[in-house]
């Protein structure tokens, strides 16, 4: 198959810079100081690839991702990096062989983790970002708790999303210190073995946690391409132009193959106006004409991801491995 031969919008992975960015993650942060965030790619083929590269440990941000991963073959060593008030459907995954650690961050997500079935958790501080996690000074006593209803709290994870996008490296490394200080204060209170944090954006720069959850490395997105890592960018969306305008074209590729909250995705060569439902607006350095094929470069990479149903691994013009994105939806 060739790129010709695909309907559009269709997401897109080089081959050879997907592998340029597991390597350099596996050479940063070998085997067990890796813990890959599958939602960035929810693809079960894309994870093989990252066991290839030695990495045994997995984060899901869903239910869906990690029955997924279990059911593939690899749920050697899951963590649900978020909360869920019915791990019912864990509690089944656990009983058909596989780790699975679930974070919680209250007595009632604790709760449910017993009734669930799971046996394992991680207690969820707040760091900063103003989302889960609780007080760093009420997680030993949450880690009690756990412990006393007959869970084993295997360590502490928290999040510095707001700090893994800012695009001087010198603020992001200020910043990241005093959350990390707030993990480290309540891992002296829960104990175990796991000080889980980070993303790619401070995957070098955050020496604190022993293990670092980063997961658009392997693919990347403009976002995080502004933040001069050492990563490609991997994923584009392949579009049609439809319509050609004096001063501006338009192709197939719109707010439903994108994902837009980190703003306009990128044409090469060309200036994006707006996007669309089902359209991208842009001027193009170069004369373009209907049926002509570009590619978009999307602003963040895990929403894109999720709503397409394939990946197609792709070098040069020819498309070589089809992948599903079997972890899609919840």
């Amino acid at each position: 198959m060739r790129l010709s031969d695909l309907q559009t919008p269709a997401l897109l992975v080089a081959a050879a810079d997907l592998e340029h960015n597991l390597a350099t993650m596996a050479s940063a942060l070998p085997g067990e100081r890796l813990r890959p965030h599958v939602k960035a790619h929810k693809c079960t083929e894309l994870a093989r690839r990252q066991l290839q590269h030695g990495h045994h440990r997995f984060t899901c941000a869903t239910i869906r991702e990690v029955e997924g991963m279990a059911a593939a073959g690899l749920g050697e060593d899951l963590m649900l990096a978020n909360e869920v008030v019915d791990a019912t459907r864990l509690g089944k995954v656990v009983a058909a062989g596989a780790r699975v650690t679930l974070a919680v961050d209250s007595a009632t997500t604790v709760e449910a983790a017993v009734t669930g079935g799971v046996r394992e958790v991680v207690i969820d501080v707040n760091v900063g970002l103003p989302r889960c996690g609780i007080d760093p000074s009420e997680a030993g006593k949450l880690a009690d708790l756990a412990r006393r209803k007959g869970l084993e709290v295997r360590g502490v994870m928290g999040y510095e999303g707001h700090v893994v996008g800012l695009e001087e490296a010198s603020t992001r490394a200020q910043m990241v210190k005093p959350c990390m200080e707030l993990l480290l204060r309540a891992h002296s209170d829960v104990g175990g073995e796991l000080i889980s944090a980070g993303g790619t954006g401070t995957y070098a720069l955050n020496t604190w946690a022993n293990e670092i959850q980063a997961g658009s490395y392997a693919l990347m997105d403009t976002a995080y391409s502004k933040l001069g890592l050492p990563f490609r960018p991997a994923l584009s969306v392949l579009a049609t132009v439809i319509s050609v305008s004096s001063g501006w074209a338009v192709a197939d590729c719109g707010l439903k193959a994108l994902g837009m909250d980190h703003g306009n995705p990128t044409v090469p060569g060309g200036s994006v106006w707006f996007c669309s439902d089902e359209h991208i607006t842009f001027a193009s350095d170069t004369d373009v004409k209907v049926g002509d094929r570009v590619r978009v470069l999307p602003a963040h990479v895990d929403p894109t991801v999720a709503y397409h149903e394939t990946l197609h691994v792709v070098e040069g013009d020819e498309v070589v491995e089809v992948w599903p994105v079997d972890l899609r939806g919840w």
